[in-house]
């Protein structure tokens, strides 16, 4: 599970900032990361609140923001949101396509 190992860096960061810039108490944390990360939330907020107490973190929420992933189709020259399960444009239905990322779309 590594999730545990990803808390335990997490809260490195923490330590960090707040002794660099002598913060007492950490409220939150909000965290991006892509959808095909493989970062089970649930197992990270566990991780998370085990590892934090007795830290300035201790009972800080975590907020997450899953980035989608973005695809670019050859056939009609576009990146998109789109399913990673379906390999198929969402625009045009072409199958010529790949993942680029996860994040927003460089469109409009």
């Amino acid at each position: 599970m590594h999730e545990f190992t990803l808390a335990q860096c997490l809260l490195e960061i923490v330590d960090e900032y707040t002794r660099k810039d002598d913060i007492a108490r950490v409220n939150s944390i909000r965290l991006s990361f892509g959808r095909l990360s493989s970062v089970e939330p649930s197992a990270l907020r566990f991780a998370f609140e085990f590892q934090a107490k007795g830290t300035k973190a201790e009972g800080a929420s975590l907020e997450f923001e899953i980035l989608p992933v973005i695809i670019y189709c050859a056939s009609c020259d576009k990146e998109e949101k789109g399913d990673p399960y379906k390999l198929v444009c969402p625009v045009c239905g072409g199958s010529q396509v790949v993942l680029t990322g996860n994040g927003e779309t460089s469109n409009p």
